[in-house]
């Protein structure tokens, strides 16, 4: 069945103030370890900024949930983005004044708004038919391509520009958050579903035992907090392999470019050969980059592998994201969505604050040989519940042939 006008509206609404909000993530996550590098007094600090944005993403989640959950999902989205360009125009001025911790504090408004942001995907499912909902989901995240082309470019252009190197960049996101606000009010988004409605709701520890909410969260976490702990350290890595900045910026956009361009069929992709599936090729795409990325520390080492690292973050995520919705009933949803992404981003924030540690201690190599146990992890969580759907639908398919 075809999506209605309404859903696409919204849809295409959501995929609007996505790309914005990854425009701005992309230039914090390129620029705020070379700013903290620059303003901290003690260097090995340098990632703490970043580190910091994912610990208040992970404190906001709940609240966020909760907020909307009473007075909607548009009234949220609208905080948020207030929170990204108070965050700007902070960064702005900590830069100004040299101020290491006032810079630590505006990433963790950053964080915050991303915290508000990730209910953009869930935002698309909700509109959508269940036909349509993996798509809903693909197309709000492939809003990211933008963020590919923009974000780097604005990071580059604006960094050596104005009074202080990084600060106009910082003005530059500060403007990139009010066109978000703009298209936020121009959504139409139904009211969060009630508790009491469809029955009631389950404990929440019954649900986040449930076997595919457990490999829903393997997924997204493992994909994210890997993502994001190599996206951190990579442009600091260049640096001490001697690679020029402009060249950072430019695996960033292609990293970028990986992590949100197979979003335009990652759903059908779901559709066709089913979410286990693609989740295991994601699995197999991080694999491929820590291969890469032992193998040298050239450029074309870094292009390659964080290409790589973006796709089978894009797999793992809109995989993990997809096999949620078949976790809560509709009453369940609010709960059960800021609780998979409360502990995603509480393993994401473990992710980024070891990268600056662990570049310092063991380099670049370091960093990768730490993917491997949670890849095995991820793998695990994927194949235990593809072997356990196996098994009912064999119990199924005897007990039709051989009824009692």
């Amino acid at each position: 069945m075809k999506p209605t006008t309404a859903e696409k509206h919204n849809v295409f609404l959501l995929a609007g103030t996505q790309a914005l909000f990854q425009t701005a993530s992309v230039m914090v996550m390129t620029l705020s370890g070379l700013v903290g590098l620059k303003l901290a007094v003690d260097k090995s600090l340098a990632t703490l900024p970043i580190a910091m944005m994912m610990v208040a993403a992970a404190a906001t989640m709940i609240p966020a949930a909760m907020l909307m959950q009473r007075f909607g999902r548009k009234a949220g989205f609208l905080l948020g983005t207030s929170l990204g360009s108070v965050a700007g125009l902070t960064a702005a001025a900590a830069i100004w004044l040299d101020n290491f911790w006032l810079f630590v504090f505006a990433n963790m408004l950053v964080g915050a708004y991303q915290a508000f942001a990730q209910y953009y995907r869930f935002a698309a499912a909700d509109v959508a038919s269940a036909d349509f909902k993996s798509r809903a989901i693909s197309w709000v995240i492939a809003g990211g391509v933008v963020a590919a082309l923009a974000g780097p470019n604005i990071a580059r252009f604006t960094q050596g520009i104005g009074p202080a190197p990084f600060m106009i960049s910082y003005l530059a996101l500060f403007g990139v958050t009010v066109l978000a606000l703009l298209l936020v009010t121009r959504l139409t988004l139904p009211p969060q579903v009630l508790a009491t409605t469809h029955g009631p709701a389950r404990p929440l520890l019954q649900i986040i035992r449930q076997p595919v909410f457990l490999t829903a969260l393997a997924g997204s976490a493992v994909g994210y907090a890997v993502m994001i702990m190599v996206m951190t350290a990579t442009p600091l890595a260049m640096q001490i392999c001697g690679q020029a900045l402009g060249g950072a910026a430019t695996v960033i956009q292609w990293h970028v470019l990986g992590m949100f361009a197979p979003s335009f069929f990652t759903g059908n992709l779901i559709r066709r050969f089913g979410v286990l599936t693609i989740m295991g090729f994601g699995i197999a795409f991080l694999a491929a980059h820590v291969a890469i990325a032992l193998s040298g520390n050239d450029f074309l080492y870094f292009l390659s592998g964080l290409i790589l690292l973006g796709v089978g973050w894009n797999f793992l995520f809109i995989g993990g994201t997809s096999l949620l919705t078949e976790a809560y009933r509709p009453s369940e949803r609010a709960k059960t969505q800021a609780a998979h992404d409360f502990l995603m981003f509480g393993a994401v924030s473990l992710g980024s604050f070891s990268a600056g540690g662990l570049l310092n201690i063991g380099g670049w190599r370091s960093v990768n040989l730490t993917v491997l146990p949670f890849l095995a992890l991820a793998s695990l969580a994927v194949f235990t519940l593809s072997a356990l759907r196996r098994k009912n639908s064999l119990a199924i398919t005897n007990a039709s042939i051989n009824p009692d």
